[in-house]
Order: structure tokens, then sequence, then C-alpha cells
């Protein structure tokens, strides 16, 4: 039974997005039933959007930092304030458990306090070496982009719409976005409660519709682009954004490793293994798909693996009776079932879960286990992403290392062990993060570090100073008293030449200076 949506609530969304001719309807995953019909925006509309949120953007990059930082503390407050009501639509339009959908609440409020309290810090003019010590001063600014493109996916429509947002908005820039079709609701609802807290009208536009027509759109508007989303997709955006010569930021795919040590807390490695595998299903950047045992612990932590997993309870009610609802569409359950039954048909042993059960939705995969997973298998390079986790017995750390890096991909892993020795493993890992005796959380919540990917999972990060610094333009301003950079009235150029090279040699011996 979905939760009630008042009509004030349907007015809310539909006065959100920028208007289209037509009109799209968008449906639950939990039992199909819809939700609400939206305007549908073609590329001309992406066009106007961009027009309305750079004449708002114009006053708002003028407003003080402590101005910005009200409206955002303010957001911050109300985003708790009604959680009940973001943890319905969450859970409404994407099948995720209740626990999961507070994930993406808590880090929107984590988010939003964060940059309230730091952009300022960021982004404040910064004193650089001048070129001749005393007469040059050079200083440093940070300047909005403008407006900023933002494309995401339906996995976290609540976190990756908002918390991108927030610090593209502290850094004074106006924003257009085009969440996932399938997801719109839970960003529509929080950017209702960012106007509420004050947000200037107009500065924050959303686009609703065809995902290539509106994502060319809004590549060849935008200053600046923050795109969420597959590898393949990703390498289209850089082409696009390359053509305009425009930044743009990116977390793309992953094949994420879990490595257990012998010397791991058993406990809590188990613990971690289940979160950081089958939260949101699966359906998690920096979920677990791959997991190397090291063979001293392999036969304590794999039965008890299988004897946790196969307690799981799925579920798809509006409260915290269940761990894991469901997947988000037909297509990512068809994807699910591909990889499991070709490994199975290929060799591999089902140790839990592996099965559809549509008596609990009509998207419900079970959280699955597998071993003997061998390379021509598809589950053994590709990204399932879904409830399903690959297990591999490992002799040594070196060999963990090296299948844990044996991938394209590169945006998390996890290392299990005495301290000291995991976090020897851990920086040998080729991940943007790396978690130490936890799965994904540690680092996605440490909000004042970066957060990306290596090699193909992404370009840019997220989180801390480069994460708002990115939605910014590097200007250097320098000021020169007394003399010029040149030689001075009546003095030749040989000469100047030589007063130089005498001055370069002595500055060798003056300290460093910012």
């Amino acid at each position: 039974m979905h939760p009630p949506i008042s009509s004030e609530q349907q007015s809310a969304w539909t006065s959100l997005v920028f208007p289209g001719a037509g009109t799209q309807e968008h449906f639950s995953p939990l039992d199909g039933s819809l939700i609400a019909a939206l305007p549908k925006s073609e590329a001309l509309d992406v066009d106007g959007a961009f027009e309305k949120a750079r004449r708002a953007a114009q006053s708002w990059k003028s407003e003080s930092f402590a101005h910005r930082k009200r409206v955002m503390m303010r957001f911050h407050d109300l985003v708790l304030e009604h959680q009940g009501t973001l943890l319905d639509v969450v859970q409404w339009e994407t099948g995720k458990s209740r626990a999961s959908a507070f994930d993406e609440v808590a880090d929107v409020a984590l988010t939003a306090r964060y940059y309230a309290n730091s952009a300022e810090t960021h982004l404040r003019p910064e004193k650089r070496q001048g070129a001749l010590p005393f007469v040059t001063q050079t200083r440093v600014h940070f300047q909005p982009k403008g407006v900023v493109g933002m494309i995401t996916p339906w996995n976290y429509p609540l976190t990756l719409p908002l918390s991108d947002a927030v610090p593209a908005l502290m850094a004074g820039n106006g924003i257009v976005l085009k969440p996932d079709a399938q997801t719109p609701f839970s960003a529509l609802s929080a950017l209702h409660l960012l106007y509420q807290a004050g947000l200037p009208e107009g500065l924050f536009q959303v686009v609703i519709g065809d995902g290539p027509e509106l994502g060319t759109a809004i590549i060849n508007n935008a200053n600046f682009v923050m795109f969420t989303g597959s590898t393949a997709t990703g390498k289209i955006v850089a082409e696009q954004a390359a053509r305009r010569l425009i930044g743009f930021s990116a977390e793309l795919g992953g094949k994420n490793p879990m490595i257990v040590l012998d010397d791991a807390p058993l406990e809590r490695a188990l613990e971690g293994a289940i979160t950081a595998s089958f939260s949101n299903a699966g359906q998690l950047c920096m979920s677990i798909e791959r997991l190397y045992v090291h063979e001293g612990i392999y036969d304590r932590f794999v039965p008890r693996l299988i004897e946790e997993v196969r307690k799981l309870r799925l579920g798809t009610a509006f409260d915290f009776s269940y761990e894991v609802g469901a997947l988000i569409s037909a297509e990512q359950l068809e994807k699910v079932q591909a990889h499991v039954s070709d490994a199975l048909e290929r060799g591999a042993t089902l140790l839990a879960g592996g099965s559809h059960r549509p008596d609990i939705a009509p998207y419900a995969f079970e959280p699955t286990l597998l071993t003997g997973v061998t390379e021509d298998m598809m589950l053994c390079r590709g990204e399932t992403f879904g409830p399903v986790v690959a297990i591999y017995r490992v002799s040594s750390d070196e060999e963990a290392i090296a299948m844990a890096n044996d991938t394209r991909y590169g945006l998390n892993a996890s290392v299990w062990g005495s301290k000291t020795r995991a976090e020897s493993v851990a920086v040998q890992i080729q991940a943007g993060s790396v978690n130490v005796n936890e799965g994904f959380t540690a680092s996605w919540a440490s909000t004042d570090a970066p957060m990306g990917g290596f090699k193909e999972s992404g370009v840019g990060r997220r989180h801390g100073r480069e994460g708002i610094q990115k939605y910014t333009d590097v200007q250097t301003i320098a000021t020169q008293s007394g003399m010029n950079v040149a030689a001075p009235t009546g003095m030749s150029a040989e000469a100047f030449t030589r007063a130089m090279t005498t001055g370069l040699r002595l500055m060798k011996y003056l300290p460093f200076r910012k």
C-alpha cells in the first residue's frame, strides 16, 4: 500500500518542473501503481530552463556566504523535519528499504551542513607567492561557473541531485537538473523544501524527458556538467563536454572488491560485508560485488556469511520491518538474472539466494552469493548492480591485492584486518576510496574528504574542498607595486637581463612563502 500523497504535494511537484508540451507518467516499482504525471521537456525547453536559471544566478552570486549559509541551514532543518515524507517518496519511486532511504535523507542533511559551514573557507581568496618579492602581491579568487548542468541516476534520487547541488549553489551557481525519468519525485520533494528555505525563485530548474535528447541539450548550454551514471554514458558526456571545452565531473561504474584478511574481526567483517553488498539491493555504485577471503579465515567466514545472508528479509512496506527492497525495473531484474544464470550454467556454485521473488514485488530478487566464478562468466568482470556477490579464496595479501586491482574500474574498496596490515593493503588498492574495517559508509560520509574514482570509474571528485572548487573558475589577480616587471626607462635589455639574473640567483636563498 503506497503512502498518501496530497493534491498539494502533486501540484508542488508539477510546478517545479520546467513546463513542456507533453506529459510523462511515472510508476512505482513496488506495485506498478501510478505516482503522478509530470510535464515532459524537449531540447528547446532545456534552453528556456537555462535562460531562467542564468537570470537568477546573476543576483545569487552576489549574495554573501552568510546569506547562502542561512538558506542551506534552514534547508538542513527542513529535510530532517520532513524526513517521513521524504522517506515515503524515496521508497515509493525506487522500491528500496526504508533504512536505505534514510541513508539518503541523512546524507543530504550532512552535506548541507558541511558546505554551509565550509564553503566560505574553501572559496576564500588565497594569497600566493608573487613574481617578485615584496612588490608583487598575488591572490587566487574562485568565481562561480554560472549554471551547472546535472544529470543524475535512479538509484539514489535524493542524495545524488541534492548533495551535488548543495556545493554548486553555495559556490554561487544556478542549476539545471535532469533526474532519471524513473525517479524524479525525491529531488522535486527536496527542491520544494529548498525553496521554502529561501532559495531564489528560478535558480534551480528541473527538466524531465528523454535522456539522450535532454542530456545533449544540457551539455550544450551548461558552464559545467556533473554526471553520475554508467561508464559508457560517461564517455559520451566527456566527448560532448570536450567539444565545448567545458569542465565536467563524473562518477561512473564500479566492480568493487572487499578483502577479508585472516586477522580480520570476524563478526564485524560479517556485518560489514552484508551492509556493503546488499544495501539498496546492491544498486549502489560503491557496493561490493567481489569478495576475496584469505584461506586462513575462509572456512569460518563463508559459512557464517551464508547463514547471515539467508536471514535477510525482503519486503516492500513503508517501515523498517525488512532489510532488502526491490530492484528498480524489469530491465535491472533481467540484467541481474542474466548474470546469475550465466554463471550457474558455466559451472559456478550457488551458496545463497539466486531467485526472483515476484511474490514480494515485481522486481524483487534474493540476496545472492556464488563461488567458482571464472573469467568466462559475465558476473566476473561486468558490473551487476544488484544483490549478487562472487566469493574467491586467496592465499596471501599479495594475491588479494592483485585480484582486487584486476579490473577496469576503481571506485571503492574495503579491507578488513588488523589496522596496520589492513592499511598497508589499502594503499595498494587502485580505487578512489578505500575503507579499512568498513564497507563504504566511512569514506562516503567523510564529507571533508574527496570522493571519486580511478580508471574508468570517474573523473573529478565530489565532497570536500575539491567538491566545491570544481564549480568555480580559478582567477589569478596579481598587483604590482613600485616597479614594473620590465626594464626601467633608460636601461638596456642587456643590462636588465644581467640584473634579473643576479636577482634570480639571490632569490634561491629566500624562504618559500605563500
